[in-house]
């Protein structure tokens, strides 16, 4: 053994690399364009051609990778076997990780119910599509096999009916489709996010979508949803159909429908027991916002609510309180729960390597011509053979004229390479021949055997003749396509799970939300804090807590059912509900309504109006002496938007908004020591909200309106002083107290 080599002190460091990248380090400028031609555009490109788009098979690569592997495990047929095992073999086509496979496994299963029609047979614990908490098994407790009808999926796939490429370390080949002999891209719900698109299909019913073929077929004006009814969800539910929009999301491949879950009413129990569920959302989520409603007191019915799912499927009961209509109470829960959720769709397919959004005829127009392909190869594969076989078997039957003669030029050639070139002299054979004849068994060297199989030619010559007839013709290679979707129809072929609601409303658009209309005192104040306290607490209450320098400017008795309207110093106004608030105690600073309601950066309230019949005025007061009147049902709406803009006239600096709910007198105050008694009714209401109103007080240059107050008869001497008879008017002077005059000043 060599002596080690001793480090001397001034001996420098070998570096950790021998050679170093050139131009490693170095800054340069690139503009960004350049840099995501360079680096981004190949990583979108692999997204959406490699992994979240589907192909007109109905797959993405991951699937046709896990399907194939299964395939070729022999897992078409035999009994289940560990997933784990699975997983393993199918990095041989998938390196992404053993994690990805198995959730894609999962997705596939039977068990996770996912699918209208999985492809894989499941064994042990797959968790479930409507759970969320219900998670699956590891791999190496869960076992699998391809479902019967993963045999629909790989029909005559060694005959060249697909083509093939190599793996990602070309050590093996897979296929970039498969020859699916009926439309899994629509029977099978399929849904991914690319980078700039995404693709949401909804699944239908493998009954309706082979008939809407092979009507499409046999005429390709159709209307698709004469036999496409509707999307069918392997969970089930309710869909609340509407013709012209489905016609739509069929003719554009783009547009929502509405999902809702089913239930039934246990009158013995006085519970709901809720059997299905809309496949946009869980269990869990439609449970977790029913407490959220009963603790905000929106919902107000029930006495509990809990998860029974078990073997036998999911199911989520509430018990109700007496006297409460169950029917009127899940109105209520469709419209304030995912109990009834909207599916999106957005039917985006890889065609030839390129992203479309297709409607239905589109997508079954591109499917027919992909299957037709696959019918041609097919046929043409078993053409070619049949061909060479026909060729071999007339070469055998030349041997039939005289077999003596072949056994005499084998025996009596000299070298066995001879034996072929003698027998193409000898018969007139070609070498294809020869060296099949060359090859056959001396046992195989009598009249019976070459009989038999010279037997076939009149029959090879007619399925030849047969399949050529068919890749001439059209309309046959058509009706064999037919013929195979009317099979998988037959076999494979389930009722609907999906009940279609053709003739009920979406009556949770009309359903006005039961509030529990009990009395509150409101509190807003100059910082934009809200609370809303109850009577009896507020009996019990000591002093309100505030946050430091504020006050209170707004003291109201109202309702649980009442609307609330916050008007902001950006022209704005935000609408709630007292309801959405919390109850709160005198000892809590409350609700920060900016944070609550979601202010725009920088905004502030000014005024807090509480209504439930949207009667009276907005009166506001602006700093130059102009009051704009709107009536207060301007500000109301059909539909539940949560702000309008342009709320009052921007053009001036407002001083003050004011609620009235009949026409009052209002004294007006200058900073110019004048006071202007008018009454609301002399200014004009006018609907359009940020109308600039009148012009009231006359301002002074350097003056303003200082101050707005609601007049009680007898607080001024002499009050005929200040009114008027024509507006606008300046005001009457008043001798201004010192403090008085010190805010004016300010």
């Amino acid at each position: 053994m060599a002596p080690r080599k001793k480090k001397t002190v001034n001996e420098p460091a070998k570096p950790l690399i021998d050679a170093y990248i050139a131009g490693a380090g170095n800054i340069v400028e690139q503009q960004i364009t350049r840099t995501l031609e360079t680096n981004y555009m190949p990583y979108a490109m692999s997204v959406i051609l490699s992994r979240a788009i589907p192909e007109i098979d109905g797959f993405k690569p991951s699937h046709r990778k896990l399907l194939y592997t299964m395939y070729n495990m022999g897992l078409l047929n035999g009994s289940t076997i560990k997933s784990a095992n699975i997983v393993g073999r199918t990095m041989q086509l998938n390196p992404h990780g053993d994690a990805a496979i198995y959730e894609t496994m999962v997705r596939l299963s039977e068990g996770y119910q996912a699918l209208l029609h999985p492809f894989v047979a499941s064994k042990g614990s797959f968790g479930k599509a409507y759970s969320r908490d219900m998670a699956y098994a590891a791999s190496r407790y869960t076992e699998a096999k391809l479902a019967p009808i993963a045999a629909e999926l790989f029909a005559d796939i060694d005959k060249d009916t697909v083509d093939f490429v190599d793996n990602y370390d070309a050590t093996m080949k897979e296929p970039t489709l498969f020859p699916v002999t009926f439309p899994t891209v629509l029977v099978n719900a399929n849904t991914g996010i690319a980078v700039g698109m995404a693709s949401s299909i909804c699944p239908f019913n493998l009954r309706e979508v082979c008939e809407t073929t092979i009507a499409y077929i046999k005429d390709n004006d159709i209307n698709v949803a004469d036999t496409l009814l509707a999307p069918d969800f392997p969970i089930g539910g309710q869909l609340i159909y509407n013709r012209s929009e489905m016609e739509k999301i069929y003719e554009t491949g783009r547009g929502s429908f509405k999902v809702r879950g089913v239930y039934s009413y246990d009158k013995s129990q006085n519970c709901i027991d809720i059997t299905e569920i809309p496949p946009t959302t869980t269990s869990e989520v439609i449970i977790e916002k029913v407490i959220e409603l009963v603790k905000s007191k929106k919902i107000v019915e029930i006495n509990d609510i809990r998860d029974e799912t078990d073997l036998k499927g999911l199911k989520i009961t509430i018990d109700l309180k007496r006297g409460i209509d169950p029917d009127k109470f899940m109105k209520k829960m469709f419209k304030l729960t995912p109990l009834q959720d909207s599916f999106a769709c957005n039917f985006n397919i890889l065609i030839a390597g390129s992203p479309r959004v297709m409607g239905v005829k589109e997508i079954i127009s591109e499917w027919v011509a992909f299957r037709d392909e696959c019918v041609r190869r097919r046929v043409y594969f078993k053409l070619s053979k049949a061909r060479d076989r026909l060729h071999l078997l007339k070469g055998l039957q030349k041997i039939l004229l005289d077999i003596d003669k072949a056994i005499k030029i084998v025996r009596e050639t000299e070298e066995e390479r001879e034996v072929v070139p003698n027998l193409m002299i000898g018969f007139g054979i070609d070498e294809v021949q020869a060296e099949y004849v060359a090859e056959i068994k001396l046992r195989h060297l009598n009249r019976e055997y070459i009989l038999k199989r010279t037997a076939d030619i009149e029959q090879l010559e007619n399925e030849i003749e047969d399949m050529e007839d068919i890749l001439s013709s059209r309309n046959r290679v058509r009706k064999i396509i037919i013929k195979e979707l009317t099979e998988v129809s037959e076999k494979y072929g389930k009722e609907r799970k999906t009940v279609i609601l053709s003739s009920v409303e979406d009556d949770t658009e009309a359903y006005a939300e039961e509030v529990d209309d009990s009395p509150y005192i409101l509190f807003f104040t100059r910082e934009g804090y809200f609370k809303k306290i109850t009577p009896q607490s507020l009996r019990m209450s000591g002093e309100q807590k505030l946050k430091e320098g504020d006050t209170i400017t707004q003291t109201v008795e109202s309702s649980n059912a009442a609307d609330l309207l916050f008007f902001t110093d950006k022209c704005q106004v935000y609408k709630s509900k007292v309801n959405d608030f919390a109850d709160g105690k005198a000892s809590v600073l409350g609700d920060y309504v900016a944070s609550k309601l979601e202010y725009d950066a920088g905004e502030s309230s000014i005024y807090m109006i509480d209504t439930k019949d949207y009667s009276g005025y907005v009166l506001f007061f602006f700093e130059n002496g102009r009051i704009a009147k709107v009536p207060l049902n301007s500000y109301q709406t059909k539909t539940n938007r949560k702000k309008l803009i342009n709320a009052y006239c921007e053009k001036f600096g407002i001083h003050t908004v004011m609620y009235i709910k009949e026409d009052v007198d209002i004294l007006l105050k200058s900073t110019n020591n004048r006071m202007l008694l008018i009454n609301t009714g002399s200014i004009p209401a006018k609907t359009t909200r940020d109308n600039a109103g009148i012009a009231v007080m006359t301002q002074k240059k350097g003056h303003r309106l200082f101050e707005v107050s609601v007049y009680e008869k007898g607080t001024l001497d002499s009050e005929h002083r200040y009114r008027t008879k024509n507006l606008p008017a300046a005001g009457s002077l008043k001798p201004a107290t010192t403090g008085e005059q010190a805010k004016m000043d300010i």
